[in-house]
């Protein structure tokens, strides 16, 4: 679901749209969960394991060269005491860490190679590329039975500067349905690279095609969020987030595009309600990915212009699947002042700003995490909350039943302070091996060095017993600068 500053929050529009405040994180967000919500084992020991961005960290004393982390699943959850923190400097990664680079800016995973562990995606879009500035670098890192030890390969850009930034969106997935994981990549360009899947440790793919997604107005720079998901039963689908502008400020168009035979058609794209990031998986355990959409976005701009579909404070909207693909006319929003929804809808609290699914209480029916990164608790500014919502054969169920988490909740690492920005992302995931997904809550503690708290669930519900904190010094981040961990997790 997408990062750090994020990527859409560091962008003049973006503030134009919010009002402004959240602007420590610097990456892009991401939220991609197929129907059955796939775990990262990168390890292959059947525990989730948490990969995340630490790509504002410097390097050898390369400022915001970047690197990235990954913290493995135990039975007791993820710490910092099972971990890989990886650099361009790393031995076998490919490239060398360079000021600038952020190196771990967006990631993918998949078992790209078919050897029975994922491996991992990472970009450094903003790597200057044989006299191309911000052209942009893209590696594969392999996994093994040590996990993500740094041997990978590099995913060569094809059209060296017809665009920048490449690698700066990715998602992966069997857009094809034949049984191998595709990668599709992005730039500051409309034009979409997809690698079909059969990845060899020589860096060579089984096939490569483009495609152009609907993405709109004269301002468009390329895609802001890819999601991957199966939503109506067949080879997995991507939702691509991108700008429209229809005013002097601009808002997000949400577009389905679905997988087939032949791979992604874009020329049936669907266009859905709006949002910046997007989950997808089966709420409703009916065999089909349901999509949800984060506008966390006011209502109003400052010019006064309405935003369509959005609410204040921000609206998550739920499009629910089909065999016939997005249910486009029954989409449902929620905001905090839908039913017993945890708050209440307030200019800036940023409902929506990450989204991520897994089932907590393993009934079958996937549950929902919603960051509120620009939450207002008492005198604290921006402070942040995350809310779970779990599904039902109704869908989420808004009624009753929701949990609210800050770092003032009895038991949660920390506390409140103001621009902590508690949940700049979320991820439900079962890192334990018991079944049940825990909550994995990043922010940006500490005026954006971050932090990674874990919840665990028992078995139910989301629990605060058992909780930490993960901080970037104990995780071998150097904190100088604003290394930014924990702003977008891996999907």
């Amino acid at each position: 679901m997408h990062r750090h500053m994020r990527l859409a929050l560091a962008s003049a529009t973006a503030v134009a749209l919010t009002g402004g405040l959240l602007t420590l994180v610097a990456s892009p967000a991401t939220a991609a969960d197929s129907t059955d919500v796939a775990l990262a084992d990168f390890n292959g020991d059947g525990r989730g394991d948490v990969a995340t961005s630490a790509n504002g960290a410097h390097v050898s004393g390369k400022a915001e060269a970047g690197q990235f982390v990954v913290l493995y699943g135990t039975s007791t959850g993820v710490s910092s005491a099972k971990r890989h923190t990886l650099s361009q400097n790393s031995t076998g990664v490919p490239g060398t860490a360079e000021a600038g680079d952020n190196f771990g800016y967006d990631h993918a995973y998949a078992d790209f190679n078919g050897d029975g562990y994922d491996d991992v995606a990472v970009s450094s879009p903003y790597e200057d590329v044989d006299g191309d500035k911000d052209g942009g670098t893209l590696a594969i890192l392999w996994g093994s039975a040590s996990g993500i030890t740094g041997k990978g390969i590099t995913v060569t850009d094809p059209s060296r500067s017809s665009h920048d930034q490449w690698g700066k969106n990715l998602a992966a997935g069997d857009f094809d349905g034949d049984g191998h994981a595709d990668l599709a990549v992005g730039s500051n360009d409309a034009t979409l690279y997809v690698y079909k899947g059969g990845f060899t440790t020589a860096g060579k793919s089984g096939g490569r095609y483009t495609i152009t997604p609907p993405i709109l107005g004269s301002e468009a720079d390329g895609p802001v969020n890819l999601t991957a998901g199966d939503v109506n039963g067949g080879a997995t689908d991507l939702i691509v987030d991108g700008y429209e502008t229809s005013s002097e400020y601009g808002w997000n168009r949400n577009y389905f595009i679905p997988g087939t035979a032949s791979g992604l058609d874009a020329s049936a794209a669907t266009s859905l309600k709006p949002g910046v990031i997007t989950a997808i998986g089966d709420i409703d355990n009916d065999g089909f990915g349901d999509i949800v959409s984060g506008a966390y976005w006011n209502s109003t701009i400052e010019d006064g212009t309405t935003v369509p579909d959005s609410a204040n404070g921000g609206k998550v909207w739920v499009t629910y699947g089909s065999d016939a693909g997005p249910l486009t006319d029954s989409a449902t929003g929620i905001t905090q002042n839908t039913g017993n929804v945890p708050g209440t809808s307030e200019g800036n609290d940023y409902f929506g700003y990450e989204l991520d699914l897994g089932d907590i209480n393993a009934d079958g029916f996937l549950d929902l995490a919603v960051g509120v990164a620009g939450e207002n608790i008492d005198t604290e500014v921006d402070t942040g909350t995350v809310t779970i919502l779990y599904g039902t054969a109704n869908g989420l169920n808004t009624a009753s039943g929701a949990q609210s988490f800050s770092q003032n909740t009895a038991g949660v690492p920390g506390s409140n302070e103001d621009n902590d920005g508690f949940g700049l992302d979320v991820k439900l995931d079962d890192v334990t091996g018991d079944g049940r997904a825990d909550l994995i809550v990043g922010s940006a503690e500490n005026a954006g060095d971050g932090a990674i708290t874990y919840l665990p669930s028992t078995g139910s519900k989301i629990t605060t017993s058992g909780a930490r904190s993960v901080s970037p010094s104990t995780s071998g981040v150097s904190t100088t600068g604003t290394p930014y961990f924990g702003s977008n997790f891996a999907d």
